[in-house]
């Protein structure tokens, strides 16, 4: 079982890393979409140094831009009231040009994996003049997702490429592509990989709408392991189906044997909390008993408050989860045998 942290602002200290390795984290992801690996060369010498201290074999992930859509850097966190106007492209909120190609009046744009939702009331082709419909605090390089548009972005950015050609000499172990929607997106991975001489870099497909879910019996051949991504995944559909689309989605990978992490929330109020919430460590647990090889935290290392506690209880209750399968694997074997032994007797 491998557990994961994300490398962040309030895990970057040597002496958090190292308890956070004392923990039981095995792994580190680095999301690329808040700077590149260069740019954050002093943060991945800290996190080497702390596994290297605790005699850790760290895996580290990285985590592409791919085909997800951001808002650019903030100069400062921007409150969104809701009912009230926000103007996106220009001034203080950048968008990607792409979006002014798909986004029309009545569309929707869900901010920060769906925190925020925003209608759009005008595109002038320069600007969205949107009206916050949910409100709440935006910051920088957050997600957009607009879940009515079809909009089709490249799989890999300029950025992405340079990260890719720099990965081996970092320790880069995987590679996450978000929003995977065909076998195409991860061939041309693949390929960007082998002509930065990184064959041996394994390729993660992130799972984050039901196009990428729909598609999966097509990409199992195509991808070392899969993530169910439910950021996203929760905004491309009702929450209320999120579990069942999860459930269903760790069938397949088990029954066809591919490995799968489940990512994204698990300990989310540990953002400020000390000690999760009861339904938190259920999730965890269950996410072990439906097959997950990984389970990760994401801001709750990078940005929470308490990032080594964070991958405690993330490290226990998946330990437990394990324990408890052993058990009802033992019990189950006893029984077999006292079934066989009755059955020969008679």
């Amino acid at each position: 079982m491998e557990y994961y942290g994300t490398l962040g602002p309030s895990c970057r200290d040597p002496r958090v890393l190292r308890a956070m390795f004392q923990n039981g984290m095995t792994g580190m992801r680095m999301n690329l979409s808040h700077g590149s690996l260069r740019e954050h060369e002093k943060w991945l010498r800290a996190m080497w140094e702390a596994a290297l201290a605790e005699r850790m074999n760290c895996r580290l992930l990285i985590d592409l831009q791919g085909p997800e859509l951001r808002i650019g850097t903030l100069p400062q966190p921007v409150e969104l009231t809701e009912g009230s106007e926000v103007i996106l492209g220009t001034g203080l909120i950048k968008i990607p040009r792409v979006v002014y190609s798909y986004a029309k009046k009545g569309s929707s744009l869900l901010l920060d994996d769906g925190k925020i939702l925003l209608r759009v009331l005008e595109n002038s082709g320069e600007y969205l003049n949107c009206e916050v419909v949910r409100g709440g605090v935006l910051r920088s390089s957050k997600s957009i997702a607009m879940p009515d548009s079809g909009i089709h972005p490249p799989t890999l950015t300029d950025q992405d490429r340079r990260n890719i050609k720099d990965a081996a000499m970092y320790g880069v172990t995987g590679v996450m592509l978000p929003f995977v929607r065909g076998k195409e997106d991860l061939i041309e991975l693949r390929k960007a990989l082998e002509e930065a001489n990184a064959p041996q870099i394994q390729i993660y497909a992130k799972l984050e709408d039901r196009r990428g879910v729909e598609a999966l019996p097509k990409l199992l051949n195509y991808a070392d392991s899969f993530v169910i991504a439910r950021g996203d995944l929760g905004n491309d559909m009702p929450l209320w189906e999120l579990p069942r689309v999860q459930k269903e989605t760790a069938k397949i990978l088990r029954e066809a044997g591919k490995p799968f992490m489940i990512v994204t929330q698990m300990l989310e109020s540990m953002h400020a909390s000390a000690v999760p919430t009861r339904a938190e460590v259920c999730d965890i647990f269950n996410a072990v008993l439906d097959g997950a090889a990984a389970v990760m935290l994401t801001g709750e290392t990078a940005v929470g408050r308490f990032p080594a506690e964070a991958m405690r209880y993330l490290v226990q209750t998946g330990e437990e989860a394990r324990a408890y399968i052993e058990e009802q694997r033992q019990k189950k074997e006893a029984e077999e045998k006292k079934i066989g032994y009755w059955s020969r007797a008679m």
